[in-house]
């Protein structure tokens, strides 16, 4: 009889076929078990605390949630726990952030079985692990953390420090929104996922923050813009 653990994963996905699918992929393999699975990020904190998994697979669009911020509180509340994200988002910004926010891997939904049995097994052996398609950027984004010195915020994402700039030059969302062609809609979840990172109470705090890190600080010539 074997008596080693099995790797216990909880599947975090707003999708239900695919996370019913991915349960089903992954209670194939003899090593692993199944302890839960949620599709948004209450749930993913529930089922986390209730049966410590060793790794979670997440998605990194929740529906209103985030992903990367359910990653973040994750780790923060169990530093050893192995967060593997698998996600239709390659890009850059998704990579980065899922990064800085604790996960150990990350792979895209084509993905193939065996890839994602390997992921697994990688991250809850407290690997590091990009799929073939990422390792490359990820290398490279590790390599220039080291080199880039004080990057305001590095926890943000590039367009998350464009709107604190704004914010810190005295903008009001809706000019903020004007000037990044976005919604002010769109602006207001910034500002607010800002705060959330950046552990911040109000506006005014994060204005204060964002000068002090040298944000704001070129006053624009067409503020009536």
């Amino acid at each position: 009889m074997n008596d080693v653990e099995p790797i216990r994963v909880l599947v975090v996905d707003d999708h239900p076929v695919f996370r019913i699918g991915m349960a089903a992929l992954l209670r194939s393999l003899p090593d692993v078990e199944v302890v839960g699975e949620a599709a948004d990020r209450a749930e993913a904190l529930a089922v986390a605390e209730e049966h410590t998994p060793h790794v979670v697979l997440m998605d990194l669009d929740l529906g209103g949630d985030s992903g990367v911020e359910t990653t973040r509180e994750l780790c923060r509340r169990d530093p050893t726990l192995g967060v593997l994200v698998i996600t239709m988002l390659g890009d850059d910004d998704s990579l980065f952030a899922s990064i800085r926010a604790g996960a150990r891997g990350f792979l895209l939904k084509g993905a193939s079985p065996d890839e994602v049995a390997r992921a697994v097994r990688s991250v809850a052996n407290g690997d590091f692990l990009l799929g073939p398609q990422l390792a490359q950027r990820g290398a490279l984004y590790l390599s220039g953390a080291r080199t880039r010195g004080t990057l305001p915020f590095p926890e943000l994402t590039d367009r998350e420090r464009e709107v604190v700039d704004l914010v810190a030059r005295g903008y009001d969302n809706a000019t903020v929104a004007r000037r990044l062609v976005l919604s002010s809609k769109t602006v207001r979840n910034y500002v607010y996922g800002v705060l959330a990172k950046l552990d911040v109470p109000d506006r005014g705090q994060l204005i204060v923050r964002a000068r002090e890190a040298g944000l704001g600080g070129e006053e624009s010539d067409d503020l009536s813009r």
